[in-house]
């Protein structure tokens, strides 16, 4: 990866602080209270106000660290627009707070802004009659199981402000003016539905959001709203697609990890990566397997309690590719998991 993955930036900038990455642009490091524990948003200069893409999630702690940087590093000018790259808690969690106590109006996909409303709203204290059965039928580990039907689940709404009505549909191939630039509005898939990415016409720049990051393959999952999803086959599409787009000496602004240049052969890694795990998962279901014993051929370590259900989502989101594939065939055992097997 160093050989064809640059790093122009080394150190990211001190929690309150912005560092300049590129002409107008503002690159931010928000604190997250979980494993992957920071987002990048970034802030683009309009002149007389600013665009702010992705926003953190909604937490006192975020609030005073947004309002320390309002003051600060962004100069007190109003925020007139937030662009949101996704419906996750990372990157929509402030966005109700930005309309509600900023005024500024949200940009998103139809379909990110419908379902971080949604969710948000859909607000639960104990699990639903539909989240256990899928994650029975995925073969959730028993004891795992037990623990986490035993606490209340996580909601949107604990990280989220709540999404106001009203916001302004970003459509896929339709060009934005942000920052001084231009900016061609394109669309990936897998890891979220309709994710919005914007390629500056200079050339120079750009914002991938979690559709491309430098270091960590974003989480293909499949969750109970849509349990057959094949986000492992939208991603492949997505990244095919995109390195049509893509030049050696464009500055990739990712929703995590460093900024980086050499997007077409971080494409490429991506793309080989999950082909490769998909192999290796065919090779493994000679038998009948539960998506919860698929650990190990996909992953390749041991997966630690805090990282369970990422990986059983993930493993259930190559398993269900290679069955709209015809690779596999997919059966009802006597304990109301799914086996998997080669044909």
């Amino acid at each position: 990866m160093t050989s064809t993955l640059r790093f122009p930036f080394e150190t990211p900038p001190e929690e309150g602080a912005a560092l300049e990455v590129a002409r107008g642009v503002l690159w931010i490091k928000l604190p997250l209270p979980m494993v992957l524990n920071h987002v990048n948003v970034y802030a683009l200069d309009d002149g007389d106000g600013w665009t702010i893409v992705d926003t953190g999630v909604y937490s006192k702690r975020s609030v005073a660290l947004w309002e320390k940087l309002l003051a600060g590093p962004l100069g007190s000018k109003p925020v007139d627009r937030v662009i949101l790259t996704h419906h996750h808690p990372d990157h929509v969690g402030m966005a109700g707070w930005f309309k509600r106590e900023k005024g500024a109006e949200i940009w998103a996909s139809r379909t990110a802004w419908l379902m971080a409303r949604m969710l948000t709203l859909d607000e639960q204290e104990s699990y639903p009659p539909e989240t256990v059965a899928f994650y029975k039928a995925a073969g959730m580990d028993a004891a795992f199981m037990d623990k986490r039907l035993k606490e209340r689940p996580f909601n949107f709404a604990d990280m989220v402000a709540p999404i106001p009505l009203g916001f302004r549909r970003i459509v896929d191939g339709e060009v934005i003016e942000a920052g001084g630039r231009e900016w061609d509005v394109r669309f990936g898939n897998g890891h979220a539905p309709d994710h919005v990415t914007l390629w500056s016409r200079d050339g120079d720049v750009v914002l991938t959001g979690d559709q491309i990051i430098s270091s960590i393959s974003s989480n293909l999952g499949v969750y109970p709203t849509e349990p057959d999803a094949d986000p492992v086959g939208a991603w492949l599409e997505s990244c095919l697609r995109l390195k049509e787009h893509a030049r050696d000496t464009q500055l990739a602004l990712p929703g995590h990890k460093l900024p980086f240049t050499g997007i077409p052969a971080r494409l490429d890694q991506l793309i080989d990566n999950h082909h490769t795990a998909l192999e290796r998962l065919m090779a493994y279901l000679d038998e009948p397997r539960r998506a919860g014993e698929c650990f190990e051929p996909l992953f390749g370590r041991k997966i630690e309690d805090s990282a369970y259900g990422l990986a059983l989502v993930e493993a259930l989101g190559h398993l269900n590719h290679l069955w709209k594939e015809g690779r596999v065939s997919r059966s009802m055992q006597e304990d109301g998991s799914y086996g998997w097997q080669k044909i």
